[in-house]
């Protein structure tokens, strides 16, 4: 699993040669492949079977400019998703919290256990919501927080985190019956319990509905394609230099695209995804904080931390 990257501020220098984090990495065979190609189009001076292709600057400079606009509008279409994604977390946390100070503080206080209970159920629903979003195994976290009926009841379910929030809400069904809270109580509980689901419903809408296929096939051809002609455009006035500006140019390019790609899924483990491990680790933090509960030491694992 990739580490999300949390860089602090580096010197403009130093950042020239940033490695972790980058989509460099991921891009050297492509990269490679273009400056071979600019090199052979270079050494041929830019005929092909005898033919001698009649590009110049002009055009391509034109082309380069709406295909610009082009990956900006995707990139910008990518990085929405990304910051909503972000907020909904952020939502989650402020929600957590005030579901946690109402039952600690409304009504007459429960039981040791019963608080325990509610906590647990809280914690692992933020799991469950992280497996669902990244559709991997949430087992041995559920195992780690629920026991009994709970653990029974989310073992094979495939919305794991709506079973856990009406299971807090049947807790707070239980606790009205008691005399512990009143129906005003109550209903204050149950609006904090439909902001989870919009949550839940918002992540949904993020992972189900991505960018339409075709649109990203259309600007990943353009891109490459634009690329491939650079060098018959350049040679003639660049000569021996015009695998170099290729690549740099491609560089730009091709790096925009990847980046889209990578941020459009912010669910993900990608390095620059949304750290998930980590939102989760907080929420449980404050949660335990609150609640006068030990608060577990370590960092989370999909936060790699670069000081």
């Amino acid at each position: 699993m990739r580490n999300m990257i949390v860089r602090k501020k580096e010197h403009w220098f130093k950042m020239l040669f940033v490695w972790r984090g980058s989509v460099l990495p991921a891009l050297l065979p492509r990269l490679g492949l273009l400056f071979t190609v600019a090199l052979l189009v270079t050494y041929f001076h830019g005929v092909v079977l005898s033919f001698k292709v009649p590009l110049n600057p002009v055009p391509l400079t034109m082309f380069g400019f709406v295909l610009a606009l082009f990956l900006g509008f995707r990139n910008s279409a990518s990085y929405e998703r990304f910051w909503e994604g972000r907020k909904l977390w952020g939502a989650l946390l402020n929600i957590h919290r005030a579901l946690t100070r109402q039952m600690l503080t409304l009504g007459n206080a429960a039981g040791e256990a019963e608080k325990e209970r509610f906590i647990h159920l809280q914690i692992a629903s933020l799991y469950a919501l992280k497996h669902q979003l990244r559709r991997t195994d949430a087992t041995q976290d559920m195992e780690k927080y629920l026991q009994g009926e709970d653990l029974e009841a989310v073992r094979e379910a495939k919305y794991k985190f709506a079973v856990l929030t009406k299971r807090m809400a049947g807790w707070v069904a239980a606790a009205k019956e008691q005399g512990r809270i009143d129906s005003i109580q109550q209903s204050l509980f149950d609006t904090n319990f439909d902001r989870l689901y919009d949550v839940e419903g918002g992540c949904e809408r993020i992972t189900s509905t991505p960018i339409p296929y075709s649109y990203s096939v259309l600007l990943h051809r353009t891109v490459y394609i634009y690329c491939l002609m650079l060098p018959f455009g350049l040679v003639d006035n660049l000569g021996w230099f015009t695998p170099f500006i290729v690549v740099f140019i491609a560089y730009t390019f091709v790096a925009f695209e990847a980046i889209a790609d990578e941020i459009e899924e912010p669910f993900g483990v990608e390095s620059n995804d949304l750290a998930l491990n980590s939102m989760c680790k907080t929420i449980e933090e404050t949660v335990l904080e609150l609640s006068g509960g030990r608060v577990p030491q370590g960092q989370a694992e999909d936060r790699y931390v670069i000081d």
